[in-house]
């Protein structure tokens, strides 16, 4: 069974690997991983559907060469994501008929790539902090991170290939670094939001979880409107490290795991600069909760008083902290963050660098299931929508993975991920 997302593609368009041959190796995959994993939601019949879609797939294009870019590919679909056919909850005990809206944009784009849905997975109630019942495919005992977690789990147990997620503060690059995958979040809006139930619209990103760099570059070619095509060769990146309070939240043995991949980076001949930047680094967080609080108190303007008895007590704190925030301080905090956004790109032009570079996460994912871990790390460069995303750099003493997180310049996704795919190749 193919493991990379691009060796699937190919198979699959070309009858090398039959679709209904790979839904029964998938189905057999899911039997033995799943009921342990808890990645998906559940569904009743979900591989005979899987076969009468993949059915109507070969009736569509029967032919090999007209086959679209992701053919027959299955995907897990994050339970924020509207999608036609499957019941949107969103992680929650609300009603679902309150939730249910048209097609994700997203969904649509993968979907005329051809793509098929795998499954709706398992999220964190409202894309929060509240947890679910996924575990990290690497170790059950621990966090596979939030709040994507089933969609990067899956990706991390092998039961897809690519799956949708989102990021309002670090919910791709951090369970993509937990679960040992590749997760990408791109510049903020580059791919639509719309049928997405949002957090924080002023922060959410649209994600990817694939094996590898070429699998979300793939993926982001189908989901990108105006994808633009790399031509030629790339010269190698300058790579600078944002020194200060901002690097010193990673813990000691992830800072030496990162100084280790640094040093092979260098060795591989990257130039890496040392840059100070964002010595207020604790207003910056106080002000991305500040957004968070404030977002998602008028998202739940409607159904928060109704169903209060009904949210996780993490969501209540967040939605009942977020009323209190006037529209003036929330405007004030919007436009500190153009500031930043302006800031960083000021500093990423005068020293020449092309990519920064920092641990994906302060450490491993953390034992246990009642926390999913802190996104500190990708906190900053979230809020000012520049793409990034996490590459597997290794594993600790226990065996649970460690991710670099690479963060490029606003709206240059696509040499962000070539230059991340020549990187990944040092790192393997």
């Amino acid at each position: 069974m193919p493991h990379q997302l691009t060796d699937l593609v190919l198979a699959l368009r070309t009858n090398q690997l039959l679709l209904t041959d790979y839904c029964s190796l998938l189905q057999k995959a899911f039997a033995e991983r799943e009921p342990s994993l808890l990645a998906f939601l559940s569904e009743e019949n979900r591989f005979d559907r899987l076969r009468q879609e993949a059915e109507a797939l070969y009736q569509r294009f029967p032919e090999p060469t007209q086959r679209p870019s992701l053919f027959g590919v299955p995907i897990g679909v994050k339970d924020i994501f509207h999608v036609a056919g499957f019941t949107t909850r969103a992680g929650s005990k609300l009603p679902p008929e309150e939730l249910q809206s048209a097609e994700a944009a997203s969904v649509t784009r993968l979907k005329k790539a051809g793509a098929l849905i795998l499954g709706k997975t398992v999220t964190t109630e409202f894309a929060y902090f509240g947890p679910g019942p996924t575990h990290n495919p690497h170790n059950p005992e621990h966090t596979p991170g939030g709040s994507s977690s089933g969609s990067a789990a899956a990706v991390g147990a092998g039961l897809c290939q690519l799956a949708l997620g989102t990021q309002t503060i670090g919910s791709v690059v951090r369970p993509a670094s937990f679960c040992g995958v590749v997760g990408y979040k791109p510049t903020y809006e580059r791919i639509s939001r719309a049928g997405v139930i949002p957090l924080s619209p002023s922060l959410d990103h649209i994600g990817t979880f694939t094996p590898d760099v070429a699998g979300a570059r793939l993926a982001a070619s189908a989901l990108i409107e105006d994808w633009r095509v790399e031509s030629g060769e790339l010269r190698r990146p300058t790579l600078g490290i944002p020194t200060g309070p901002y690097l010193e939240r990673a813990s000691e043995a992830m800072l030496a795991h990162f100084e280790n991949v640094c040093r092979k980076l260098a060795e591989a001949g990257y130039t890496i600069q040392r840059v100070p930047v964002m010595p207020d680094f604790a207003a910056i967080r106080e002000r991305h909760y500040l957004i968070t609080a404030a977002d998602a108190a008028r998202v739940h303007a409607n159904w928060f008083p109704r169903h209060r008895a009904l949210y996780h007590p993490k969501t209540i704190e967040l939605l009942e902290r977020g009323v209190t925030i006037s529209e003036d301080a929330l405007q004030a905090a919007l436009a500190e963050l153009d500031q930043l956004r302006a800031e960083l790109t000021q500093r990423m032009q005068t020293h020449q660098i092309d990519l920064w570079i920092t641990p994906a996460a302060p450490g491993p994912a953390p034992r246990g299931l009642d926390s999913t871990g802190d996104p500190v790390m990708n906190l900053p460069w979230t809020q000012v929508g520049f793409p990034a995303l996490n590459l597997p750099s290794g594993k600790d003493a226990a065996g649970l993975p460690l991710g670099l997180q690479v963060v490029g310049e606003w709206g240059a996704d696509e040499q962000m991920l070539k230059w991340a795919e020549e990187m990944e190749s040092v790192l393997k």
